[in-house]
């Protein structure tokens, strides 16, 4: 009775785990569409600001711009004659200074005093930027106001070396970046709090998902305070309970969870050969056969002399033509009507295809009007 017992109880905990493995696998097909708003969408006016300034940098091991480059040499010139130096600029050679620019990007939520990451780029005919230092350098935004500083050693992730005609190169030695390189100095004006609406625009419009990010916002607050604008855009008018709280109405929103939508597309790469395939793509009944023919042409040289050194004739060089042309079997694949990703991809591994021949394939398919989705080439 015991083993029995034991085997019952062994029985039914497979029972229970194959319970729990189907509902597991059945709430993931349920929710694996599933996305926050906060990973689908922004608000309206807390964009990234671009930062750009013109700076110098200096301690190069003689990789740095050559006498080529005047507006370095000005720049050196401008920069002694504010440290209290006069330097002749026809004496000047900048082996190891150059000129770079330096972009950022800063959020309307940086405070002053936060550190920005900065990316520094050569804009000279500087070999390397390896070991070189970045002198203070103000960044401006589009209004041409100073909204933070940089300065910093250069990290570059890649080196340049050369020498008795040979050169070896690793990544882009002309590009480095200063982690927190720069200090925020002035603050991009942006308030939250004091909103009466708020507008929540999604990275790809589309009317099924915004539909159903209003409803879900409307049940989440008990009230009809979302509508959309358009494919893209849902605004959001402040409930009282929110008035000078928008953060926390903000919070709320922005972990919903919405079921997203998008068009069936396609996207092809001819120059890697990847092919990307959504999953809403759907095809009509068609018949597939795809082969390559290759022609092949070899040139050779066939010399003829005379027999003996006597004979009086002459050396002749003939060239010998070959032309070959090889024509690949291939099957025949039916693609039924409407089949899924997995089918398609089942059925054009079938007719034994590369991606390049999928691409080929595709476009094909296209042009016969039997694929029901957009074909985007890039």
């Amino acid at each position: 009775m015991s083993d029995k017992f034991i085997r019952g109880g062994n029985l039914l905990k497979v029972c229970v785990g194959i319970f729990f493995l189907f509902y597991f696998l059945f709430i993931t097909e349920e929710f694996s569409h599933c996305a926050r708003i906060k990973d689908i969408a922004s608000i309206q006016g807390a964009r990234t600001n671009q930062l750009l300034g013109y700076g110098v940098v200096v301690g190069l091991n003689g990789t740095g711009d050559g006498g080529q480059s005047e507006f370095t040499i000005q720049s050196i010139v401008n920069l002694m004659e504010r440290m209290g130096v006069t330097v002749d600029p026809k004496k000047v050679k900048p082996k190891n200074v150059a000129s770079v620019i330096v972009t950022s990007q800063m959020t309307p939520y940086m405070k002053n005093g936060q550190k920005l990451d900065i990316v520094v780029s050569s804009m000279g005919d500087a070999k390397s930027l390896q070991g070189g230092t970045l002198l203070l350098t103000p960044l401006k935004g589009a209004d041409n106001n100073i909204y933070a500083l940089a300065q910093g050693p250069l990290s570059v992730g890649g080196f340049v070396e050369s020498g008795g005609g040979g050169k070896t190169q690793k990544n882009h030695p002309t590009v480095g970046k200063i982690p927190n390189g720069a200090t925020v100095e002035k603050e991009i004006p942006f308030s939250l709090n004091n909103k009466e609406e708020l507008i929540i625009n999604l990275f790809n419009p589309d009317f099924t998902t915004i539909s159903r990010a209003v409803k879900i916002i409307n049940n989440q607050m008990g009230e009809n305070i979302a509508k959309a604008k358009d494919a893209q855009s849902i605004i959001i008018d402040v409930p009282n309970k929110f008035k000078g709280n928008v953060v926390n109405l903000m919070a709320e929103v922005e972990n919903l969870e919405v079921e997203g939508d998008q068009r069936a597309k396609i996207i092809l790469d001819e120059r890697t050969g990847t092919v990307v395939i959504g999953e809403n793509v759907r095809i009509s009944k068609v018949a597939v056969s795809h082969g390559n023919l290759t022609v092949k042409i070899a040139e050779s040289v066939q010399v003829s002399q005379p027999t003996t050194p006597l004979a009086g004739g002459q050396t002749v060089v003939t060239p010998q033509t070959e032309t070959s042309v090889k024509e690949e079997k291939s099957n025949l694949a039916i693609l039924q009507s409407g089949p899924s990703i997995g089918e398609l991809v089942n059925s054009l591994n079938s007719v034994g295809v590369s991606p390049r021949d999928i691409i080929a394939i595709l476009n094909t398919i296209k042009a016969a009007g039997a694929l029901n989705a957009d074909l985007e080439i890039i």
